[in-house]
C-alpha cells in the first residue's frame, strides 16, 4: 500500500515541480520525475532537515517538501542538458 501512495504522491509532485519548471510531460513522466526527485532531495537535504532515510511517512510535510525540492533540481539539471537554460 505505501508503495501505491508513494506513486501517487510522487505524480503530484512532480506535476507541481513540472509547473513550476515550465517542463511539459505526461503521468508517466510525472510519476518518474517525482519518484527519482524524492530520491534526489534525500542526497542533497535529507541530512539537512533531518529525514535522511527513504523509508518515512510520505504525508509528513517535510518529506513532501525534500521530494519537491529534489524534483525541482533534477527537472532544472534536465532543462539545462535538454534547452541549454535552467528557465
Amino acid at each position: 500500500m505505501h508503495f501505491i501512495i508513494a506513486l501517487i504522491i510522487g505524480g503530484f509532485i512532480g506535476w507541481i515541480a513540472g509547473m513550476v519548471m515550465r517542463t511539459e510531460g505526461g503521468y508517466i513522466w510525472n510519476i518518474l520525475v517525482g519518484c527519482v526527485g524524492s530520491i534526489v532531495g534525500r542526497l542533497l537535504f535529507g541530512s539537512l532537515s533531518g529525514h535522511a532515510h527513504l523509508t518515512s511517512n510520505p504525508f509528513d510535510p517535510m518529506t513532501i517538501v525534500v521530494a519537491f525540492l529534489g524534483a525541482v533540481v533534477l527537472l532544472a539539471i534536465y532543462n539545462l542538458v535538454k534547452r541549454g537554460s535552467v528557465r
